[in-house]
């Protein structure tokens, strides 16, 4: 095992240290070997030498310091040297998104990750242009968020389902907030009311349609709540739901 390099700091290894999820459980005095595409950006992007700190996750555990022991151009070996950080607590909070386009719904898949929602729930609606989503997609762009805003715990992706199923199978516990263009209660207050666990529901491009509009109404988990006076994309009313419960939920960091 080498010793820690000097360059190190007592507050930890720098700023710019690249940072890695890795699929596999993670501990203190373990080699982690690395290949493929994140082993190329390893030693051919970053251009790491031997001693050189890589910080690394494994989404079971937390994050670890490690330092390159050699690093060819499609294998990087490391030995990793300490805990930094336990696998973080993510607020209960899942966002419920209607297919739209590839390049938008990769978009929402990343920014929902970096504001933090607990899962992602894929939904096909009546208005949806595309009737598949591809889970090895969407968890590569969330990989690649976490990796970059430093989240320790990646979101559930759960299989895509219709809507009559998923409001007949809801979980009686969970509130669900419809973002309602039509209007409805103001946000805000409506997430102070109802405290515990939550989802967001966000309609396709063209939104619901006046059945599907009614049918999650009449759930009696939903509440319909606004997002202001107007008529939002897909993903900007993905992203702004996701904040606005950040910022108002109990226990929120955003306060």
């Amino acid at each position: 095992m080498p010793a820690t390099p000097a360059s190190l700091s007592k507050n930890g290894p720098p700023k710019s240290t690249p940072r890695l999820f890795v699929d596999q459980p993670l501990s203190c005095d373990q080699m982690a070997e690395i290949d493929g595409n994140a082993a190329h950006y390893l030693a051919n992007v970053m251009r790491l030498k031997e001693g050189a700190p890589v910080k690394l996750f494994d989404d079971r555990s937390g994050e670890y310091l490690a330092h390159v022991i050699s690093a060819a151009k499609r294998k990087v070996s490391l030995a990793i040297t300490e805990k930094l950080r336990e696998r973080e607590a993510v607020p209960d909070l899942w966002l419920v998104q209607a297919l739209v386009k590839k390049d938008r719904l990769d978009w929402i898949a990343e920014k929902s990750c970096e504001l933090g929602i607990a899962r992602f729930v894929p939904v096909l609606t009546n208005r949806c242009v595309v009737d598949k989503a591809k889970d090895d997609r969407l968890r590569s762009q969330m990989i690649e968020a976490s990796e970059q805003c430093e989240r320790t715990a990646l979101p559930e992706i759960a299989q895509l389902t219709k809507l009559d199923a998923l409001l007949a199978s809801w979980p009686p516990e969970r509130i669900l907030f419809f973002c309602d263009e039509r209007g409805g209660d103001n946000f805000a207050a409506s997430v102070k009311d109802n405290a515990g666990p939550a989802a967001l529901i966000i309609g396709p491009e063209g939104g619901f349609t006046d059945q599907e509009n009614a049918a999650i109404r009449a759930h009696p988990n939903a509440r319909a709540v606004s997002l202001g006076p107007r008529i939002l994309r897909a993903d900007t009313a993905a992203v702004t739901a996701i904040s606005a419960w950040m910022a108002q939920a109990p226990g929120s960091d955003w306060g």
